[in-house]
């Protein structure tokens, strides 16, 4: 007698589930996260195209001009502009909330800087 082999119903149900939830996940919050890398990107690029001698109103308009061809939502104004040495670092920090269903959410705390680590 040959025994039968392949999934239940139960099992299929549970899988698709599992599947489905993961998923879920994934298509709400890689926008958030795929934003948080250009706001990296777009502040890096800032900090390499500043003049010498530039102030902190230059380095907010410059950004202002990448976040405005992006769409980020982090405006100028939340960013921490300071210099280390010569360097000019932009550092920044901000929390994203994504709606999941019902009353249940995820909140995302994103922290960057310009110079490798980020700050607290």
């Amino acid at each position: 007698m040959h025994r039968q082999k392949g999934v239940s119903l139960s099992g299929l149900l549970f899988w698709c589930i599992i599947i489905a939830m993961v998923a879920l996940l994934g298509i709400k919050v890689a926008p958030t996260v795929i934003e948080y890398y250009k706001i990296q990107k777009d502040t890096k690029s800032v900090v390499a195209q500043l003049p010498p001698g530039a102030t902190v109103a230059d380095v907010r308009k410059a950004y202002s001009r990448f976040a405005d061809i992006d769409q980020l939502e982090l405006k100028p104004e939340e960013l921490d502009i300071s210099k280390e040495g010569n360097q000019v670092v932009i550092a920044f920090a901000y929390e994203k909330r994504i709606p999941l269903f019902a009353n249940i959410s995820l909140l995302i705390a994103y922290h960057g800087s310009t110079s490798g680590a980020a700050r607290d």
